[in-house]
């Protein structure tokens, strides 16, 4: 297969090179949960408890992209997207997370990544969106240093079976969101609610990172990096300053400074500490193989977050409800924050390159019209936000890719169904496909940048 072409320079505020795309995760879109040697997941395991999901909602059939995968492709190609992120789902290639690859999970995503080249789609691959093969999780799952060891046998073999195809490589997405939301608050899969063991899974969790590094570069001249999810975090009112920015260092700079800097922020060290006593789980030599050099950093954006002190242990610090105007999630809608943040990236952490690989919004008002969905609040949504996005190539910040934020309506995790972020609506009854208003704008303005018309 040939590598897709580059892209030259627009005259609308983006560099040579620059892709617009989308991105998607494996357990929320493909389906087939039982078929071709596909082994269980947590996520499988975790949205049968009862009350884990909203409405009882698995992904089993989500939106049966392992079947409609070709007419999808199709899709992006009509909707101008030049780059597509995708996950692999570690259970559907090796079921049990270790040992043998099953062949035909393998040669699905190969046929998958091949279609994308096909069309002139670069095709990014994500090597975990938190779906952890229940093997793993059974043997002690992220809380155990050998599941760190297993993810790099098995991003070897990502890299020897789909190497010569793949463009791109992101190796975790969104570690904050595993390691707490996963294992200190019990929201999503696995469902642990246990704070020391949070701290220990995210240590792994980067650990991983970095042996998977080393395991790609071992066989590919592609770019490599990880995806963390960032939010500026904003003081709910004077005095809040100090909670704001343990929440930040909480969120953000635990993962930011061990993999761009090779250090763990000092002061939330001290603060964990104070709460939970000794941490044994860090040395210097992880640290070095957490902080190898990357080809660029993934962040994925929605909102800032407001913050006040609080007497809640362990951080002292929670957060408040938002000011503005809201998604359908709650979340605040401010693009200022996007711009904000790549200007603090490049300020704290130097020139590495930046690839937006979600950002993106979840509304109810969506209506159809002729055919077509219309959400003019998702519509303004990337509107405000590709504008700061371009204010921030502006001001010298190197971003090289965005993916919105989703191809799909999908599986929200524990929202189930009731949530829909895609800019292309799916009837899960009939998986039928309708466009949205945003995705025919997306279209607009990715030819408006490449100077050609609709």
């Amino acid at each position: 297969m040939t590598a897709t072409a580059p892209l030259p320079e627009s005259s609308l505020g983006v560099p040579a090179g620059f892709r617009f795309g989308a991105a998607t995760a494996a357990y929320q879109i493909e389906g087939a949960a039982r078929e071709d040697g596909r082994g269980e997941s947590i996520w499988d395991r975790f949205s049968r408890l009862p009350g884990a999901v909203v409405n009882g909602d698995t992904g089993d059939v989500a939106c049966d992209h392992y079947h409609r995968w070709a007419a999808d492709l199709d899709l992006m190609v009509s909707l101008g997207l030049e780059s597509y992120r995708f996950s692999i789902a570690w259970p559907r290639v090796q079921p049990e997370g270790r040992g043998p690859l099953n062949r035909r999970g393998v040669a699905w995503y190969r046929r998958l990544v091949e279609g994308c080249l096909e069309r002139g789609i670069e095709p990014v691959a994500t090597l975990y969106h938190w779906d952890l093969p229940q093997a793993r999780q059974e043997a002690g799952g992220w809380a155990v240093r050998d599941t760190a060891l297993r993810f790099a046998e098995y991003a070897d073999l990502m890299a020897a079976e789909l190497g010569d195809v793949v463009e791109g490589w992101i190796t975790h997405n969104e570690p904050w969101v595993v390691a707490i939301l996963g294992h200190a608050v019990g929201r999503k899969a696995p469902g642990v609610r246990d704070w020391p063991t949070a701290l220990g899974v995210a240590h792994h969790l980067l650990v991983s990172h970095g042996l998977a590094v080393d395991a790609l570069r071992a066989r590919v001249k592609t770019p490599v990096g990880i995806t963390l999810n960032l939010n500026p975090m904003r003081p709910l009112r004077p005095g809040d300053e100090e909670a704001a920015e343990r929440m930040d260092a909480h969120q953000n700079r635990w993962f930011l400074d061990p993999v761009l800097r090779g250090t763990y922020p000092v002061e939330l060290l001290e603060h964990y500490t104070s709460v939970f006593g000794p941490l044994p789980l860090i040395n210097p030599e992880d640290l070095d193989v957490i902080s190898r050099p990357l080809d660029f950093l993934g962040v994925n954006y929605y909102n800032p977050t407001f913050v006040r002190a609080s007497d809640e242990a362990p951080l002292q610090a929670e957060t408040a409800v938002p000011r503005g105007r809201t998604t359908a999630m709650g979340w605040p809608v401010d693009a200022e924050g996007l711009y904000e943040l790549l200007l603090r990236l490049r300020a704290d952490y130097g020139e590495l390159p930046i690839w937006i690989t979600e950002n993106g919004a979840a509304f109810d008002d969506e209506t159809l019209v002729d055919g077509v969905v219309e959400d003019p609040s998702r519509v303004a949504y990337l509107s405000e936000h590709l504008s700061a996005l371009r204010r921030a190539i502006a001001a010298g910040v190197d971003v090289r890719r965005y993916h919105a934020w989703s191809l799909l309506d999908n599986f929200e995790w524990e929202h189930g169904y009731d949530k829909r972020f895609g800019i292309v609506r799916v009837d899960y009854e009939t998986q039928e496909r309708i466009v949205k208003r945003s995705a025919l704008w997306y279209r607009d303005h990715i030819a408006s940048v490449r100077g050609r018309r609709t």
